[in-house]
């Protein structure tokens, strides 16, 4: 994508600054700002704007980290594991990872009673849980949504 806007138009959308308020602390052109804007959502780079939310104020979970480990290592294993997560409310991310374990899950749980039931009906589902680990958040020090270091170079 070529983009001929200069460098100095930069739109911060994880940091909820407008592109016009961008360039007003910049003294670019609003316009020419919303059309660099207007290719990178056509390109596909932008794909969508929303706000940050405060869980904590909406509601009050139980964050619990997990570490799973598959009994098989096979395509259909692996695919049936990662379709119960994904329709599975409670599990608010989940990363496939190399090394020592399969997964690593972040489950949002009303409560430790209701993740253990969760993870008693993974058990005796046919999930292939080998085994899991269990880690209850104590304390969020730092929790950053989508930051993103962008290579100019890749967007001009």
């Amino acid at each position: 994508m070529t983009d001929t806007i200069p460098k100095s138009c930069k739109f911060s959308p994880h940091r909820g600054v407008s592109p016009s308020l961008t360039l007003q602390k910049r003294s670019t052109c609003p316009s020419a700002c919303w059309e660099r804007v207007k290719r990178l959502e056509e390109a596909g780079i932008i794909e969508g704007y929303g706000a940050k939310i405060n869980p904590s104020i909406l509601s009050k979970k139980t964050p619990v980290l997990v570490e799973v480990t598959l009994g098989k290592h096979d395509a259909a294993s692996f695919k049936r594991f990662e379709q119960a997560m994904q329709e599975c409310p409670e599990v608010a991310d989940c990363f496939a990872t190399g090394g020592g374990v399969d997964y690593v899950l972040r489950v949002m749980a009303q409560d430790i009673d209701q993740y253990q039931r969760l993870i008693d009906s993974w058990l005796m589902s046919d999930l292939e849980i080998e085994r899991y680990y269990t880690y209850i958040v104590t304390k969020t020090i730092k929790h950053q949504r989508d930051a993103l270091e962008i290579d100019e170079n890749l967007i001009r």
